[in-house]
């Protein structure tokens, strides 16, 4: 009887159909993610005038879908750990797909809130599934790459968002860029079909011939035996409890990557709600506006994937940190009112600095802990981390009712970073179950360890 460790044999796979059908998939999710979570930033500005609301108010229905998004994470993120990724991806899918679509329908704030919160729970519960999907099944050699363009997606979907709402706003108003959310429900039974479901999951349920067809999807070539004996990893261990963040000497670092994604999500939630309204108030049109916030969510994308690229040859800590500190520098350049082109430049990097960063940031996180409790610590990470975006657009606010200079606003957003990368710098990686970029090379990419 052969012992095949399932986690080595997927790390050492070439790229193949299968990660590319896997890819496609999870990055159309998060791209009307995305869309549904950044639209709120384009049709801000209209909101505020057809619902008389004032700056504050505005950063509280902001908050709304945030508040939600926490709940999600924090609540399917171990859901999903212990039932399996799939089925709850498509779920929350589907919810927030459902109450964007109905709050299109809302004749004031309280029930646009309220139905915002909810598509946030959706809009939460997908993010750490997706990452930790992608991550499981991801060669060894691209791990970071792939989760960064698979993530990169969620930025897309914001400037599919400002697109839109350049596009539909004029004749449709801002209810015309909320109907269209209801789009990716017709493309569910085609996901479900495509997408896999996550091996440790398989494992733990001890369902082996499902997983084994699974196996044979990244590797036709490779045979596996009725009497194989299919484990996780080495030690096999399928708790995928809370507490298991906290073990293994795992608490420092938890806790740290949660002060990061703190303050990560407060600067690009709080960016991402209110740069439109910002340059608005500093003399721009609301079409131009709407451009910085496209040129915002590029930086973003294209952040995201340069510097998982990065990742994947250095090591995931030495980039973000050099990501956090340009992050830092950019959005205090911001605040000294540049030219219109270093403008443009300065929010494009910060895009990639912020956004981009906070991806790569997922994507270490998702590496640092084992199979088991993967979508539990993204999960957490990014719950805790919405409490930091919750505060974003609340802050954000704050500072634009208070009719300071606009310099005060960047500032605001700038000093988080430091933060965000003392968290960063301060992570033991010892205690982590991560691979060293040295290592990669060492991967014999058409065998699978067998014992």
């Amino acid at each position: 009887m052969r012992k095949v460790i399932v986690s080595e044999f997927v790390d050492n796979q070439k790229f193949s159909r299968f990660h590319f059908a896997l890819l496609i998939s999870c990055i159309f999710i998060i791209i009307v993610d995305g869309y549904d979570m950044f639209m709120l930033g384009a049709i801000m500005p209209t909101l505020m005038e057809e619902w008389k609301m004032d700056a504050v108010a505005g950063g509280q229905l902001g908050s709304y879908a945030l508040f939600g998004m926490m709940i999600g994470a924090l609540v399917f993120g171990p859901v999903a750990d212990r039932f399996g990724r799939k089925n709850v991806i498509l779920i929350c899918t589907i919810l927030f797909s459902l109450f964007t679509f109905t709050s299109g329908f809302a004749n004031g704030p309280n029930s646009f809130g309220i139905q915002r919160f909810i598509a946030g729970v959706g809009l939460g519960g997908v993010m750490p599934n997706l990452i930790a999907l992608v991550t499981e099944y991801a060669p060894a050699k691209l791990r970071s790459t792939l989760v960064a363009i698979m993530f990169s997606g969620h930025a897309f979907g914001g400037i599919v968002a400002s697109l839109g709402a350049l596009a539909i706003l004029p004749s449709f108003g801002w209810r015309g860029v909320v109907f269209l959310a209801c789009l990716p429900l017709l493309l569910l039974p085609l996901l479900y079909k495509v997408m896999p479901e996550s091996y440790s999951y398989y494992i733990k349920v001890n369902k082996q011939e499902q997983l084994v067809r699974t196996l044979n999807r990244i590797n036709p070539d490779f045979q596996f035996e009725k009497s194989d004996q299919l484990v996780m990893h080495e030690s096999d261990d399928t708790d995928s409890s809370l507490r298991k963040l906290f073990t293994e000497k795992r608490g420092f670092s938890t806790v740290m990557f949660w002060v990061a994604a703190f303050m990560c999500l407060l600067v690009m939630y709080g960016l991402s709600t209110w740069l439109p309204k910002i340059m608005q108030s500093a003399g721009y049109p609301i079409g131009s506006s709407l451009i910085f916030l496209i040129v915002l969510n590029l930086g973003g994308v294209t952040g995201a994937i340069f510097a998982g690229k990065l990742c994947d040859k250095f090591g995931s800590r030495r980039i973000l940190l050099v990501f956090f500190a340009l992050g830092f520098v950019s959005l205090t350049a911001l605040s000294f009112s540049p030219s219109q082109v270093l403008l443009y430049i300065m929010i494009f990097i910060a895009g990639a600095t912020t956004t981009g960063t906070q991806i790569n940031t997922n994507a270490y996180v998702s590496q640092y802990y084992p199979s088991g409790i993967r979508s539990t610590g993204v999960g957490w990470e990014l719950g805790i981390g919405r409490i930091g975006g919750m505060l974003g657009p609340v802050i954000g606010g704050f500072l634009l009712s208070s009719n300071l200079p606009i310099h005060f606003n960047f500032l605001a957003f700038a000093i988080p970073c430091l933060i965000a990368g003392l968290a960063i710098l301060l992570v033991q990686e010892k205690y982590g179950h991560l691979v060293a970029p040295e290592e990669h090379d060492e991967v014999q990419a058409d065998h699978a360890a067998i014992h």
